[in-house]
């Protein structure tokens, strides 16, 4: 959906465009290339920068139009703060905020200067996260706008595909100017397959409900076999054999058929090496069902998938860079609809699992998509671990807000590992209690378990049911997302309605724990 940015490196020396970007830290004087630039344009430079206030500060630019004796029609001087200070993704959200301020101008063509030093930065890491921080920045869904954007990205027809044209405006062409080009690139490949997949997960969020059912979200997941994932689809009638009748139970309502989406990325040496699963609820639409949600803010249901999404965008990054591990991404997809055919309020079910399942309230849907897919992995791969991402609860926002979202687990490793990757990609997460107290709480007096616990403590009682389906000796965590998957706050990084978080992390977690040689 989203215009292609092409991002190269060069060395700082070399030719640039006539749009300009330059990154300093807090002190203006200590900036080689602020220097080189001021005594060019006989201190032009320090001139402007000095009227404007302008300190150097984090995420704050002054703008220089036609500086004087130099081959630059726009200059943009960006402050990076205390350089020394910033990990991973502080520069990513520089990254990201240096194109939000080069895309301003409506330029095709800039440079961003990424000239920073000190003892612990290493500058080709620096221009790599800048470079995909602006990727991630650069995103945009403007797939069925017409008028407002005159028609440059097609007018879609009654099927709501679109016949996508080159914006006539906007960035195309992005150099990153740094110390050493080569060894940036290097770095940017890896960081470029995330972004992909970050980009293909938004997509899936964006996407209306009309456009995108389960039969046609199974179809896009299919088509990744052309990056090699091996892609199974198990259809309605199939699941039914197998005997996932929550997972039914949910999509009977719909004249939309459910599927359950398989993807393996096969990467590690071994073949035989315990997979790393994960696994996403794919509600493209929920409505509530019988136990109807209020009109009011519903339409933002078409994002009930987030977790699928950011399952699909991940199993994406993960065979672009060719990861050395063995990964499986399942999710289930159905619609969550009122009908004469919908599941009601007190009806019982057999899960997958042989356990029996009554259904106090059919918005309460997620977990019952979740119970059988997260099943159906561990019984066929017998995975390492599990890992579920489900905008699953709007009680984890209650807790949480939109910044953070709940993890579960019931394995300390797994949770101290997944914390780490959230605090070097700034995916924040917040662990919350999976205690006893709450898996009591879904006892039910005419099944093995129902699908509420009652008024409070929801995001937990919702963990403690899924916890429900989990083997005793199978590592797993669950991730609300219900707060950061969709209409999440608008960042550096991120102006996107649907985010695609999730795959930042996931990725991040796989990259530090599992790839690297055990010393």
């Amino acid at each position: 959906m989203t215009t292609p940015l092409e991002i190269t490196f060069a060395r700082l020396d070399a030719a640039h465009a006539a749009t300009s970007a330059v990154f300093v830290g807090q002190d203006l004087a200590l900036s080689p290339a602020i220097q080189n630039l001021n005594k060019r344009s006989d201190g032009q430079i320090l001139k402007a920068a000095e009227a404007a206030e302008f300190k150097g500060k984090k995420n704050t630019s002054i703008e220089i139009l036609a500086p004087q004796k130099l081959d630059i029609q726009r200059l943009i001087v960006i402050g990076a703060g205390k350089a020394g200070d910033h990990g991973d993704s502080d520069w990513a959200s520089l990254g990201g905020y240096a194109l939000g301020q080069i895309s301003a101008r409506k330029v095709a063509e800039a440079s961003l200067f990424a000239e920073v030093s000190g003892a612990d930065i290493k500058p080709e890491a620096v221009a790599a996260n800048l470079a995909f921080g602006a990727l991630l920045r650069h995103y945009s869904f403007k797939k069925y706008l017409t008028k407002k954007t005159g028609g440059e990205e097609g007018a879609a027809n009654g099927n709501g595909n679109a016949d996508q044209k080159p914006a006539k405006d906007g960035l195309v062409h992005l150099t990153i100017h740094c110390a050493d080009p080569d060894k940036a690139r290097a770095a940017f490949e890896a960081k470029r397959a995330v972004a992909t997949g970050v980009h293909f997960a938004r997509d899936l969020v964006n996407e209306p409900a009309n456009v995108l059912g389960p039969v046609e979200f199974a179809d896009r997941v299919k088509e990744l076999e052309r990056i090699g994932l091996e892609v199974e689809i198990l259809d309605d009638v199939t699941l039914k054999e197998l005997g996932m009748n929550t997972l039914l139970s949910v999509a009977q309502g719909s004249v939309r058929p459910a599927r359950v989406a398989i993807m393996q990325w096969n990467g590690a040496k071994s073949k035989r090496a315990k997979p790393l699963a994960f696994v996403g609820k794919g509600v493209v639409f929920d409505t509530g069902g019988i136990s109807i949600k209020p009109a009011a803010g519903m339409e933002d249901m078409k994002g009930d998938m987030g977790g699928a999404a950011a399952v699909v965008g991940l199993m994406y990054a993960l065979a672009e860079r060719k990861a050395p591990v063995n990964a499986i991404g399942a999710i289930g997809i159905v619609e969550n609809m009122p009908s004469g055919s919908a599941i009601r309020p007190g009806d019982i079910v057999v899960s997958l699992s042989g356990q029996t399942v009554e259904n106090l309230n059919t918005d309460a849907e997620g977990r019952l998509v979740l119970a059988d897919v997260l099943w159906y992995v561990q019984e066929r791969f017998k995975p390492r671990f599990v890992i579920d991402l489900a905008t699953l609860t709007g009680a984890i926002m209650v807790a949480l807000g939109k910044d953070f979202a709940g993890l579960f687990a019931n394995d300390d490793k797994l949770a101290d590992q997944l914390i780490a990757a959230s605090k070097t990609t700034g995916e924040k997460i917040w662990r919350m209690p999976l205690d006893k107290s709450y898996d009591k709480l879904m006892d039910s007096k005419n099944a093995d378990v129902k699908n509420m616990g009652g008024r409070w403590g929801g995001a937990c009682t919702a963990a403690a049911f899924l916890n429900r389906f989990i083997k005793k000796d199978v590592p797993w965590a669950h991730l609300d997302i219900a707060g950061t998957a969709m209409d999440a706050p608008k960042n550096e990084i991120n102006t996107s309605w649907g985010s695609g978080w999730g795959v930042q992390l996931l990725d991040r977690f796989i990259a530090d724990n599992f790839e690297k040689p055990e010393k």
